[in-house]
This record gives structure tokens, sequence and C-alpha cells, in this order.
């Protein structure tokens, strides 16, 4: 009986620390809208930005913890102007997704993930349970950082200075 529990616990903890390097096609699939009210797919935004790296910050504007992390989100990007900065919104409210990007003088590529962070086939993949959140995607659009939750974690710089 211990070795079916133990076995039971290595297959959960495995799971667990999954850190997938490729997005899902039903995760790429995913509908995100700009701030102009235009639909894309998540594959079509990402494509975009193919041969440059890419932060992924998952944020809202009621968030109290992405409002604090902005000052890091900032200082990266002056140290790495050559990375897209990629704010994925999950306010319910357009309103208050366009008012908080302006309040808070967030520079960037913004979209809104209009389901949600509970809802969708990415925010299932990306397994957003917690925001904010960070990935990083490299060149050749590759996961390389899965999930930071603090912008001041060493992972994302590290991520972001590894050269392909």
């Amino acid at each position: 009986m211990k070795k079916i529990f133990l076995v039971f616990i290595l297959a959960c903890v495995s799971c667990n620390l999954e850190k997938p390097t490729e997005f899902s096609e039903l995760a790429l699939n995913d509908t995100i809208y700009s701030a102009d009210g235009t639909s894309f797919s998540i594959k079509n935004v990402l494509n975009n930005y193919k041969g440059k790296k890419v932060l992924i910050d998952f944020w809202a504007s009621w968030c109290g913890d992405c409002i604090k992390g902005l000052p890091n989100v900032r200082k990266l990007q002056k140290e790495y102007p050559a990375v897209v900065f990629l704010f994925l919104s999950v306010d319910k409210s357009k309103y208050a997704w366009r008012r908080g990007i302006n309040r808070f003088q967030i520079e960037g590529e913004h979209y809104n993930l209009p389901r949600g962070m509970k809802n969708g086939d990415f925010v299932d993949f990306v397994n957003l349970g917690w925001i904010p959140r960070y990935m990083v995607i490299d060149e050749q659009g590759k996961i390389t950082l899965f999930k930071a939750t603090s912008a001041s974690d060493s992972s994302i710089e590290e991520a972001l200075k590894t050269v392909i």
C-alpha cells in the first residue's frame, strides 16, 4: 500500500513540475482582443514577434500585486529594449482594462483575454491560477520561462539574457 501511495505522490508532483516549451494548438487558437476591439488568435499575435524575445505579463487593472510589480517591469523594459513586452489583461471589463493601461502608464503591446483568468483554452494551458504571472518566449517561439509570479524573479532576467 505504501508503494502505491508513493507512486501516486510522485505522479502528482511530476505533473505539477511540468514546464512546457511549446504552446498547444488549442491554446494558440484561443481568441484575444486588441485595445480597439479587433480579435486575434494567440498564434497570430505571437507570430508577429517571431525573431524577437517576448515577455508576457498577465495582469489586471484590479490586481494590486500586478500594479506593485510595474516598477520592476519598467526596469526590465529599460534593461532589455529589444524585448517585446506583451501585456495580457484578464480584466472582464474592457473599460477597466483600457483605463488601467492609461492610469498606470503601461508601455508595451496590449491585449485582453475576454473570459478572464478562469476560462479559455489559453489560460487552461498556462494554468493561470494567480496573477501577476510572467512568461518568456524566445526568438523561435519556444517557452523558455513558463512561470514566474514576481517581476523581480531572477529567472525572468536569466531567460531574457539567454542567447539562442
